[in-house]
């Protein structure tokens, strides 16, 4: 039998009310609560919490406080990934990062998503998994939306909506983000 985890990370249509979901959740809560109110100088211990937290990658991420995600199990950072103050992961499908990403403040990325009519979204919604490549900077308050991949070395502009593929080596900024320029 498959189970309401199993369809999340599938893609497919779950119920975020199921009691398993629910459990993971407040895992991660706990856990980011942890982070959140350890200071810089506990290093050692908040290593500790980020291994716990992220599915891989928790041994080099720099994280500025607050920090908050879904269930941080189905997040995979790269070396030397940073999330500035105030950084969001809706992580109800996978979210690759790649290495040497920085996150501005207030950065958002989901992978949660809802059906449009109103009868299913009561009660159930699904995910699209997000990738981003290396050496990317995404600047504060941008949004990354389900299904996104970002191409390596890429920029994403302060307060952009990135709704689609972004490719590699650009400059993308906007709602909905365009194509600004290449870098390469």
């Amino acid at each position: 039998m498959v189970t309401e985890r199993e369809r999340m990370l599938a893609g497919e249509l779950y119920d975020a009310g199921d009691a398993e979901l629910v459990e993971a959740r407040i895992i991660a809560r706990e856990r980011c609560q942890q982070i959140n109110a350890s200071l810089p100088r506990d290093e050692a211990f908040r290593r500790v919490l980020t291994r716990k937290l992220f599915a891989s990658g928790g041994d080099s991420v720099q994280l500025e406080s607050p920090f908050r995600c879904d269930y941080g199990t189905n997040i995979h950072l790269g070396q030397n990934v940073y999330f500035n103050f105030d950084c969001v992961v809706l992580d109800v499908c996978e979210v690759r990062i790649g290495d040497f990403v920085f996150f501005g403040p207030g950065v958002h990325v989901y992978t949660a998503s809802h059906p449009l009519d109103a009868g299913p979204r009561r009660t159930q919604e699904f995910g699209k998994p997000v990738t981003i490549g290396s050496d990317v900077w995404i600047g504060g308050k941008a949004v990354i939306c389900p299904g996104v991949s970002i191409g390596q070395r890429s920029v994403i502009g302060a307060g952009s909506v990135v709704t689609k593929d972004v490719p590699d080596g650009v400059v993308v900024a906007g709602n909905p983000a365009k194509l600004i320029r290449r870098i390469d």
